[in-house]
């Protein structure tokens, strides 16, 4: 099975800092170097469930994306990389607390730079669904190539989702919804849904009906619904020490993705997803 993910590629540095960040002080962490990029992530996540993925993003021409090209490839990663001559590879300067919550320091980088052009329909040429990482869609600068990579998935007839990725960057509900509007699967958190909808009710995602397929929310440690025309249908998280909760969105949509185009039911979708999600936050780095 070959599912195509757009999406963000780039440079990690995770800092796990032992006690609050003091401003203008010295605090002491544990620093680690990783790949990431929420594409990245969720095709390397795929890549372990043995699904073919092929991830179409934009990187410097450049060390930083040298070696990302190298990592996903040796993983089995298909890579469709468009190389940036002017700016660098992305990074993120991810800081991740005692209880594993993290915040981060985004440079897009050359993904901001991501352009229709990057999306080569004949990339999708086999692939049975299309994934896109809302980032895409959320930053102005990319957003044409990530409306054009769902114009063409629904040419190629694939099925597609979208996870939104970033509630903070939701300035507008209403032009978002009409981007990823007959997109199969909108993949939102709990505050994603709440910008979207203005509830934290999985229930209230009944309302984005008319305009996707289905609505899969994860809400943590409250577990994560499958919300459809039938109803809505709930599993329990996975009891878990959280490490790094970095890439644990990216790693519950491989699994749910991977479930669901096999075949399996909403349950065994949600099952598989939060199964990947754990193994996610039970690491350091977003990545398997």
């Amino acid at each position: 099975m070959s599912i195509v993910v757009v999406g963000d590629a780039g440079l990690d540095v995770v800092a796990q800092h032992a006690g609050p960040i003091v401003h203008g002080g010295d605090v002491r962490a544990k620093v680690r170097f990783t790949g990431g990029g929420a594409g990245a992530n969720t095709a390397l996540w795929l890549a372990s469930l043995g699904v073919e993925p092929t991830l179409i993003a934009r990187v410097g021409d450049d060390s930083g994306g040298r070696l990302i090209r190298t990592e996903l490839e040796a993983a089995g990663v298909r890579c469709a990389l468009a190389l940036d001559p002017e700016a660098a590879t992305f990074c993120v300067v991810v800081l991740v607390d005692t209880d594993g919550q993290r915040s981060m320091l985004a440079d897009r980088g050359a993904n901001a730079r991501f352009s229709p052009d990057d999306v080569d329909p004949a990339v999708l040429v086999g692939a049975k669904h299309l994934h896109l990482s809302g980032y895409v869609l959320l930053d102005p600068s990319s957003r044409p190539a990530g409306l054009a990579a769902l114009a063409a998935a629904k040419a190629a007839g694939l099925t597609t989702s979208v996870d939104p990725q970033a509630a903070a960057h939701i300035h507008d509900p209403a032009a978002f919804l009409a981007d990823v509007r007959g997109v199969d699967l909108l993949l939102p958190n709990t505050e994603e849904l709440v910008a979207l909808t203005g509830s934290a009710d999985p229930l209230a995602a009944k309302e984005l009906l008319e305009i996707v397929g289905a609505v899969v929310v994860t809400a943590g440690t409250g577990g994560a619904s499958w919300v459809d025309t039938d109803g809505v249908t709930t599993v329990p998280a996975e009891v878990v020490e959280c490490v790094d909760s970095t890439g644990a969105g990216d790693a519950f949509n491989a699994g749910v993705l991977s479930s669901w185009l096999a075949g399996g039911s909403t349950v065994d979708a949600l099952r598989a997803g939060v199964r990947l999600g754990s193994l996610a936050v039970g690491k350091v780095g977003p990545q398997p």
